[in-house]
């Protein structure tokens, strides 16, 4: 709609500088939106950014603007307002133009190409494999995976990827974890299962999955197994057992830690698969491992003089380029660090050739983002082609009861039960109803109301009504508008233009959510949406005997449900045509 005025207004200024009023033009015009129709529909400062350059008064100069404005059939009136605002009123026939763009652009209707197909890597959830997805992680996924589509719609090259972390210590944990319950199924574990071990039910199936795989191949392993209660350092304890098992067990150690990795893994594709979260690449760090990537990017480090040896582990030297310390890359015994493996995959991501990178992380890794873009640095990277979301977890109420939550101890409503019990769309919605770097509280008992209060039912009944509407007409032998109607000369009412109105800014808002990464405002922008529609629908009456009437406001109708139905697959939720 701004282009409406954008057109006539660069017009009148090209002319004002051509006569010597003004001293230049701006290589870009901004228009606002007053908050009340009656200051206009459209408002521009121009006068006050060019009254000093110009020697002018900024409402003499914002009169002068206006009498250089050619005639347009878009703008019916225009007065200075304040110091020297310009604002415009629109005709209907303004608002008309949104309802005939839907009906030709439909499901593409507030896509735009402003990405230029710039190929962005988005990176999320990337939880490590040692248990099902819990609803902490869900807001990640359903965060992640909104705002891909939205940058898709703006014009953007996505591939999305989840990085595995399958190697490291917190896999060796958690086979160990299946190792002891493999022991304790046989009555072979000779002390009760430690408290910093993976103790979730879900470890339980897995070695009951691996007896039956194995039999009693590996009890072996179990002689001479450490006195892990005799000892003080509990994280130590668990060390000397994963120690003793690959030892131990040799070969099978790989059957060990496959169980548990390929079990988990498998569960958490499907699980996001099922919430409507698909991924381009599933990339392994233990394949990074191997590949040699992480002894490159660190001899690289080492070469360029970054680094140095310091109690026999070999360090990064981060504070030359911005980070708060220096980061050890490898540790005394000879172990890779998991900054050693995020600086090698983050070299690799920009040597696939993608302009950015987003990294979508817990809040609780705010503290990776200044070692990573050092270490990028360092290599002779553009550390500003990373950029890094962090998502804070959701906190689950039922009631006013807060859910406890605790990965190691098992206690934790997993993704699936959330899914299960409220559905995947209001998950989905209300995931991204606050910004990602805020606290989220979801709220489980509002999410599965069928009320008005409920936002995510309220925006589907207002898509389901306009088609209930359809249904009636075609019931009652009521011709319904064909779907390249163009005859809207007779929405005239102030509600009708209010209606189309809104339905003009949802492509500025998808411009908008994507350039501040901001899923929200897309379900803010429909909840709005929505209840203006009801508003309408319950003060005016649709279904009227007059045709050229009726198939207007239908038509109407239908281009509120396209732009709610635009908007909620954005976000990954249905828009049912009945409820």
């Amino acid at each position: 709609m701004k282009a409406f005025v954008l057109q006539p207004l660069q017009e009148a200024l090209n002319a004002l500088l051509l006569q010597g009023v003004i001293p230049d033009v701006p290589a870009q015009l901004e228009l606002d939106r007053p908050k009340q129709v009656e200051h206009g529909h459209l408002a521009s400062n121009i006068a006050l950014l060019l009254a000093k350059k110009a020697g002018r008064k900024p409402r003499e100069l914002a009169d002068a603007i206006i009498a250089a404005l050619p005639a347009s059939p878009w703008i019916v009136r225009t007065e200075i307002a304040g110091p020297g605002f310009i604002n415009f009123f629109l005709s209907p026939a303004a608002f008309h133009a949104v309802i005939e763009k839907i009906q030709t652009e439909q499901n593409q209707f507030g896509s735009n190409q402003r990405g230029e197909q710039q190929k962005l890597q988005l990176e999320f959830v990337s939880a490590n494999p040692t248990g099902p997805l819990h609803v902490g992680h869900g807001r990640g996924a359903a965060y992640g995976a909104s705002l891909a589509n939205i940058l898709r719609f703006n014009g953007y090259d996505i591939f999305c990827e989840y990085y595995v972390n399958d190697a490291g210590r917190q896999m060796d944990i958690l086979a160990a974890s299946v190792y002891m319950r493999y022991l304790e199924a046989a009555g072979l574990l000779p002390w009760p299962f430690p408290d910093n071990s993976y103790r979730g039910a879900y470890v339980r199936e897995i070695a009951a999955q691996l007896r039956t795989q194995c039999g009693d191949r590996l009890e072996h392993a179990a002689a001479n197994i450490p006195n892990l209660p005799a000892m003080e350092d509990a994280d130590a304890a668990v060390d000397t057992l994963i120690a003793h098992l690959k030892q131990s067990l040799g070969n099978d150690y790989r059957v060990l830690h496959s169980a548990g990795l390929d079990e988990i893994l498998n569960d958490i594709r499907n699980d996001l698969e099922q919430f409507g979260v698909h991924y381009e690449r599933w990339y392994s760090e233990r394949q990074l491992v191997d590949s040699g990537a992480v002894d490159r990017a660190t001899a690289e480090l080492e070469a360029a003089g970054h680094c140095y040896i310091q109690d026999g582990a070999l360090w990064f030297r981060s504070t030359a380029f911005g980070d708060d310390k220096d980061r050890v890359l490898r540790r005394e015994n000879g172990a890779y660090t998991y900054f050693a493996s995020d600086v090698a995959y983050h070299a690799e991501k920009f040597a696939r050739g993608f302009t950015h990178v987003l990294d979508m992380w817990g809040a609780d890794h705010h503290g990776y983002v200044p070692r990573v873009k050092a270490a990028l640095k360092a290599l002779g990277l553009d550390d500003e082609k990373l950029e890094v979301v962090l998502v804070q977890f959701a906190i689950l109420y039922r009631g006013a009861e807060k859910v406890s939550m605790s990965t190691r101890a098992g206690e934790f409503v997993t993704l699936r039960e959330l899914r299960e019990e409220v559905g995947n769309d209001a998950a989905r919605f209300f995931y991204v109803l606050r910004r990602a770097d805020q606290h989220l509280d979801f709220d489980l008992d509002l999410a599965k109301k069928h009320s008005e209060e409920n936002p995510v039912f309220y925006i589907q009944y207002a898509h389901a009504r306009v088609y209930s509407m359809l249904r009636q007409a075609t019931e009652k032998g009521l011709s319904l508008p064909a779907d390249n109607e163009r005859a809207l000369d007779c929405l005239q009412d102030s509600r009708e233009l209010a209606l189309a109105d809104a339905l003009w800014r949802f492509p500025e808002v998808v411009h908008n959510a994507a350039r501040d990464r901001e899923p929200h405002q897309i379900a803010f922008y429909l909840r709005d949406l929505a209840a203006a529609f009801h508003t309408y629908y319950n003060s005016t009456k649709i279904l009227v005997e007059e045709t050229p009437l009726r198939h207007a406001r239908l038509t109407l109708c239908k281009g509120v449900a396209q732009t709610i139905a635009n908007g909620l697959k954005l976000l990954g939720v249905s828009a049912p045509e009945q409820m």
